[in-house]
């Protein structure tokens, strides 16, 4: 990584950095929609499926094991 950009950025103000981060981290985080359809439409089918009987619900704790 260019060390000059490095040095550059140290050398902003918190604020500036903070609003460089999110830049950055927003840059990377683009949804991807097709996933998001496969997704959406597997809930859809899972709630159907749930609904006609077809399948049954698990308990929370049986699925994230019992919390104390």
């Amino acid at each position: 990584m260019d060390k000059l950009l490095i040095d550059s950025v140290l050398h902003l103000k918190p604020a500036e950095r903070m609003r460089l981060l999110k830049l950055i981290y927003t840059s990377l985080e683009r949804p991807d929609t097709t996933i998001d359809n496969i997704w959406y439409d597997e809930a859809e089918r899972r709630l159907a499926a749930y609904n006609a009987g077809k399948i049954q619900g698990i308990p929370a704790d049986q699925v994230l094991g019992k919390r104390s």
